[in-house]
């Protein structure tokens, strides 16, 4: 049999096929349908992938046949395999690359491989009251996966704010069909007026750098089967200073005043906003003059060190990549509210110390008047009664009343009054002129008082002996 004869069935039956699926885009073969999952299905190159078609029919079948076509754009479509029932015929060139199950219509392709990318088109003819076909096309793709992109920066060591650009260049090594998008912060980055990107897409320029541009850039390389990001890269921009400050750690501020109290010390602390960090000089200005009297960002002041009670300060920042530089001025003014707050703590602790002092006092006073009435009249009787004859020491025991002096212990008054007869109830004796008292004076009142103490009683105290 000769080649045109060979493909004369094969012609027909696509023929029929071509009549059949304009029948079937108009309707007229409503009694049987074809349908696949996707018109388009995209493979990974070397590995197989099927391709799933379903089909139903409400009439009568003897016969049911399946074909296979593949065609490529501006070619004639090819025959890959075709059953009739149960039993498959392939295309001997690839019989081996390409499976069907009859009666079930779907298509193992494998391996897949680059030429295999094209359209697919499976017919399915029902034989029953007449003939029923209907047919879909499948567009196949192959391609590698994606490997994971590098993001290399230029300059690599940063550039200035206003001064430099960057680029960024997203790499890949592995992968087809590859589509790029460049993300900030994990959002995507759309062209502005700074941003600028390459035809592909996989190269971002920046011109020029700002502060706002510094974040966490990745580029994410896609294509049908797969898609991979790039490690996060932060680009290096140079900035600053900004928002020069000074703040304290006890000062009262108002505007650029800082109030501090007499004697204690104040920090301050100045901070910009700044790449690489600032460095900071502290300048104090005293009598139109300036000089500097410290560097780095802290600053102590002692108040009772300062002269004056108002100084100007200022804090100057600069920044030696960028060139640029800031400063900011203060005035701290010394008052004497800490002076007060120490005289007014004296103030409440005197009432304190003056009723301890009166406490104190008073407790010695009355210690001092108990020792002296209880011992001076002891001297001052032991004197008399020394120089006094016994018999008037005996009249003054018979006139007490008692018989024993021990349990009279104490001190007694005598006191005797002359009666109306002018005869005194007391005996009495003439005092000697020594005494101060004339002997004119016995018919005057007279006290006497008289001290015994028993000889066990007569130890001194421990105070006493202190």
């Amino acid at each position: 049999m000769g080649q045109d004869a060979f493909m004369e069935p094969f012609n027909d039956t696509l023929g029929v096929f071509q009549c059949k699926l304009y029948l079937l885009l108009f309707g007229a073969c409503s009694g049987l349908k074809v349908t696949v999952p996707s018109h388009t299905v995209h493979g990974i190159r070397g590995q197989a992938l099927y391709l799933p078609v379903h089909y139903g029919f409400h009439t009568p079948a003897s016969d049911i046949q399946i074909i296979w076509l593949f065609e490529r754009p501006h070619t004639m479509p090819k025959y890959l395999l075709g059953s009739v029932n149960k039993s498959v015929v392939p295309d001997l060139e690839y019989q081996h690359k390409f499976t069907m199950m009859p009666p079930n219509a779907s298509l193992l392709i494998n391996p897949l491989q680059f030429p295999d990318e094209g359209n697919y088109i499976v017919k399915v003819n029902i034989q029953g009251n007449g003939t029923l076909s209907a047919s879909q096309k499948i567009q196949v793709t192959v391609d590698d996966p994606v490997t994971k992109p590098v993001v290399q920066i230029h300059p690599p060591s940063g550039a200035v704010e206003y001064v430099g650009n960057m680029t960024l260049m997203c790499q890949v090594e592995g992968g087809t069909r590859l589509a790029y998008q460049w993300l900030k912060h994990g959002r995507p980055i759309h062209t502005s007026s700074t941003y600028f990107f390459s035809p592909q897409n996989n190269t971002l320029h920046i011109a020029p750098v700002t502060k706002e541009d510094i974040g966490n850039y990745s580029c994410l390389a896609k294509n049908p089967v797969s898609e991979m990001e790039s490690d996060i890269i932060m680009p290096i921009i140079y900035y600053g200073p900004y928002g020069l400050q000074v703040n304290s750690d006890k000062g009262l501020k108002v505007g650029e005043v800082f109030t501090v109290d007499l004697g204690e010390a104040i920090l301050f602390d100045c901070s910009a906003d700044s790449y690489p960090p600032n460095t900071y000089s502290w300048i104090r200005r005293t009598d139109n003059t300036t000089y500097i009297i410290k560097h780095g960002p802290r600053l102590e002041v002692a108040s009772e060190k300062v002269a004056q009670k108002t100084t100007d300060y200022v804090c100057c920042a600069y920044n030696n990549i960028t060139g640029r530089q800031d400063e900011t001025r203060f005035t701290v003014i010394i008052t004497s509210v800490g002076l007060e707050k120490l005289a007014q703590k004296g103030k409440s602790l005197s009432p304190l110390a003056s009723i301890t002092g009166i406490s104190l006092f008073l407790i010695v006073s009355m210690c001092l008047t108990f020792l002296w009435k209880k011992y001076q009249p002891y001297k001052v009787l032991k004197q008399k009664l020394e120089g006094r004859p016994e018999t008037e020491y005996r009249k003054a025991q018979t006139f007490s009343g008692h018989e024993d002096a021990l349990d009279d212990f104490g001190v007694y008054e005598f006191v005797a009054f002359p009666d109306a007869s002018g005869v005194s109830r007391m005996p009495s004796r003439s005092v000697p002129a020594s005494d101060g008292v004339s002997g004119q004076d016995l018919h005057s009142t007279i006290y006497e008082v008289i001290q015994h103490i028993p000889a066990q009683q007569q130890d001194h105290p421990d105070c006493l002996k202190a």
